[in-house]
C-alpha cells in the first residue's frame, strides 16, 4: 500500500492486473457497450490512483474500488444522458408479464449481461443500483438527481423489459431451429 500511495508504477500495474477484470465486469453492467465499459474502467483507475492516499484501510479495499467505479459510471451516465432517460419511459411498450417468472432459466452470464446492456440507459442504471448493488430508491434518486417515484418506475419498467427480453430469448432457444 505504501508503494501505491507514493505512485509507484509497478505497484499500480499490480493493482490494475489484480482488480481490472472484476471492475470491468462491474462496468459492463452499467455500460451500454464494451467500449463504454472500458472508458468507465479507465476513468475509475485514474481516480483510484489519484485518491489512493485517502483510503483509510478501515473497510474493504475491494468495496472502496467498487464504489469508485459505480460513482464513475454514474458520472459517465450524467455526462451523456442527463435528461434523456426520463423520456425513454414513453418509448417502450409495456406488456402484460406481471405474473410471469422465469423459474429455471438456461441463460449464460453473457446472455443475461447482453440483456441488461440492451436496456435503455436510465433503466439499466437504476436496475443495477437497486437490484444488484442494493441501494434504496431514495439513495438512487439522490445519486441520479431524479424523484424517488422516477427511480421506482424505472426499476419496475426495467424489470418488465428484462423479463420480456429473456422470455423472447428463451422462446428462441426452445424453438427447433433456434440453436
Amino acid at each position: 500500500m505504501k508503494k501505491l500511495r507514493r505512485g509507484n508504477p509497478q505497484a499500480q500495474k499490480q493493482l490494475y492486473d489484480k482488480y481490472a477484470p472484476m471492475l470491468y465486469g462491474l462496468a459492463l453492467r452499467y455500460a451500454g457497450s464494451e467500449e463504454e465499459a472500458q472508458d468507465i474502467l479507465q476513468e475509475s483507475f485514474i481516480k483510484i490512483f489519484k485518491y489512493i492516499k485517502t483510503f483509510e484501510q478501515r473497510g474493504s479495499f475491494e468495496g472502496w474500488l467498487k464504489k469508485i467505479l459505480i460513482n464513475t459510471a454514474i458520472e459517465h451516465f450524467h455526462k451523456r444522458e442527463k435528461h434523456r432517460f426520463q423520456s425513454d419511459i414513453t418509448e417502450i411498450n409495456e406488456t402484460n408479464i406481471e405474473t410471469y417468472e422465469i423459474k429455471d432459466p438456461d441463460f449464460t452470464m453473457e446472455e443475461i449481461l447482453k440483456a441488461v446492456q440492451s436496456l435503455p440507459d436510465g433503466y439499466r442504471t437504476v436496475f443495477n443500483l437497486y437490484a444488484i448493488e442494493g441501494y434504496k430508491h431514495k439513495e438512487i434518486a439522490e445519486m441520479l438527481g431524479i424523484d424517488v417515484s422516477t427511480s421506482k418506475s424505472q426499476y419496475h419498467r426495467a424489470r418488465k423489459l428484462l423479463q420480456k427480453k429473456l422470455m423472447h430469448l428463451k422462446n428462441y432457444i426452445n424453438k427447433p431451429n433456434g440453436n
